[in-house]
């Protein structure tokens, strides 16, 4: 009886921390996908598209449609930066045939994207035209020095060959331009970081591992020279979001 009763008990325990950890499980996928949702990138740049997450022991899998290339990548990074996210599958397509690549089209979202990342110029207010790899940029910038700056970053994009900076400078840009350091969160910092270091021909996202914590960016792996290493830190500390930067990135 002693031994039949020690073996029931055992399997009530063993049922009891079945339920518990499939119910801590359910309660992680169910703050992943809340945690996606409610990020700065999906509220900001992925609200028009129809996304669908869903988490399985962390295991997310995105399906639906974006608009463009550049969503399906920024919705993974962003999700798969989550604590607790152990994989993504990213199952998103995009609405219409995306851009071929190194096409007009295609280099004018890159311009796009960087622009949209780095808070020291802005999208809203740049008109980007290209044409045979050429960049021209139109708009207002809210100084002289947010003028070159953007130039400089578009000229930086992998693919494009030359740019014309044709924007003008506007007291009223000024007014509406905003300096003060957003409250974004972590994970949608990393996508932010990861998808500029992408785009930059001077840097590469394949030798940097990117880590945020309260805003404060953790870079890691490795730089091909001092420059590359100094470039990096000046994009990231550009970034929207970003509070502090540790480049802790070693020389090849």
């Amino acid at each position: 009886m002693n031994t039949m009763y020690r073996g029931a008990l055992a399997m009530t325990v063993a049922a009891l921390l079945l339920i518990i950890v499939s119910l801590h499980a359910s309660e992680t996928d169910d703050q992943i996908v809340s945690s996606a949702r409610n990020s700065y990138v999906f509220q900001t740049y992925l609200k028009g598209d129809d996304i669908k997450i869903e988490s399985k022991d962390g295991a997310v899998t995105l399906t639906g449609i974006v608009s463009e290339e550049l969503h399906m990548s920024l919705a993974k990074e962003t999700v798969a930066a989550l604590p607790g996210v152990v994989s993504v599958d990213n199952r998103l397509e995009i609405k219409g045939a995306p851009p071929t690549a190194n096409s007009d089209a295609w280099l004018e979202e890159k311009v796009k994207s960087t622009l949209l990342f780095h808070r020291s110029v802005s999208a809203d207010n740049t008109e980007i035209d290209v044409k045979d790899g050429i960049v021209t940029l139109r708009g207002q910038a809210t100084s002289q020095a947010q003028r070159e700056l953007t130039a400089e970053y578009a000229k930086d994009v992998d693919g494009v060959k030359d740019v014309k900076n044709e924007m003008t400078v506007s007291e009223h840009a000024q007014k509406t331009h905003r300096t003060v350091i957003e409250k974004i969160d972590d994970a949608s910092i990393t996508a932010q970081v990861k998808m500029a270091l992408w785009v930059h021909r001077s840097t590469s996202v394949a030798n940097t591992k990117v880590e945020t914590k309260h805003g404060v960016v953790t870079l890691g792996g490795k730089a091909k020279n001092i420059a590359e290493k100094d470039l990096v830190t000046k994009l990231v500390g550009d970034i929207k979001g970003v509070k502090n930067i540790k480049n802790r990135m070693t020389i090849e």
